[in-house]
């Protein structure tokens, strides 16, 4: 085998520009309101003008950007469809929580019960708890196994990096929600797949409550 094919097969694939906008999107390098620039955006990721039409094109379509007159900009959701994604989101996400605690292999209930316990040490880092929250959550459709309902939460996790805060931020609430997460994980080690439906849809309505709360000024954030 020649250097060049070498060099080949061990550089790592490039992501595509979708994916870095959406992470961007996600990780909130890009909240609702900002105005994304094909210009700016092709001279930040190192791509050509192309991929970054052809991806805004896809995020529109998609929903995650809307128009601003001639601009494109991160969209943000109303009251009425916030209330929609998380009632559509706690029903998927029980539903991950069933069938996980039926399908999940041993070493796949040790990694959230990992999880949780790692996770304690991030209470005091809302952003980075927030990421570790969106893996376990992750964690869970993975185990599942049911790929279609993956995908569909894949979509609605899409969405839900629309929200220019993470309710993980209000005061106390970091703590609550690993609590709720210790139940789940609990319910999913003993196999009780009605106990860890209800764990799940319980913790997702704490976070609504909380996402609430913030948004009208109940609670202080503390990012």
């Amino acid at each position: 085998m020649t250097r060049k094919r070498t060099d080949a097969l061990m550089k790592p694939p490039t992501t595509d520009a979708y994916t870095l906008i959406l992470e961007a999107i996600d990780m909130g390098v890009f909240k609702p309101g900002d105005r994304l620039v094909e210009s700016d955006l092709a001279e930040r990721f190192g791509v050509s003008r192309t991929p970054i039409r052809e991806a805004l094109q896809r995020l529109e379509t998609q929903s995650m950007l809307t128009r601003d007159g001639r601009s494109l900009i991160v969209a943000s959701l109303d009251y009425n469809q916030l209330a929609e994604l998380y009632v559509v989101r706690a029903e998927l996400e029980g539903l991950a929580a069933q069938l996980a605690a039926r399908h999940a292999t041993p070493e796949e209930v040790r990694v959230l019960r990992d999880m949780v316990e790692d996770d304690r040490a991030l209470l005091d880092h809302p952003q980075e708890l927030s990421r570790a929250n969106r893996r376990f959550h992750k964690q869970i459709h993975l185990a599942s196994h049911n790929r279609f309902l993956v995908q569909q939460l894949d979509l609605v996790h899409r969405s839900m990096a629309l929200l220019a805060t993470t309710s993980l931020a209000a005061e106390g609430r970091g703590e609550d929600a690993l609590a709720e997460h210790d139940a789940i994980v609990s319910a999913i080690e003993t196999r009780d797949g009605d106990a860890a439906a209800r764990a799940l849809r319980d913790h997702i309505s704490k976070a609504f409550v909380t996402r609430l709360k913030l948004d009208s000024g109940e609670l202080r954030s503390t990012v």
